[in-house]
């Protein structure tokens, strides 16, 4: 399937928070290499239970997002994410 893309979103937690629940067509989970894109927000979701030292040590930061594109359009990938980030701050 398509790449993993990782990448900071400005404002940190929250607007991580806000991009992610705000995605339409990218499946919020925390698997990859699915045929389907899919996003997930590692400090809010797999690494919630760290303290702001443990998420600094593993590489977290609080905007952190990462994709792993899957088969759709990329128009219709791209989309989403426009509208996303747009919704996010």
């Amino acid at each position: 399937c398509g790449g993993l893309q990782g990448f900071e979103i400005n404002g940190g937690l929250d607007a991580g928070k806000k991009f992610i629940n705000n995605l339409e067509m990218l499946y919020h989970v925390a698997n990859i290499g699915d045929s389907s894109s899919l996003a997930i927000h590692p400090a809010s979701t797999t690494h919630s239970q760290l303290n702001a030292d443990e998420l600094a040590s593993a590489g977290v930061s609080a905007g952190y997002v990462r994709l792993s594109i899957g088969l759709e359009h990329i128009d219709d990938i791209i989309a989403d994410i426009d509208q996303a980030l747009a919704k996010a701050g």
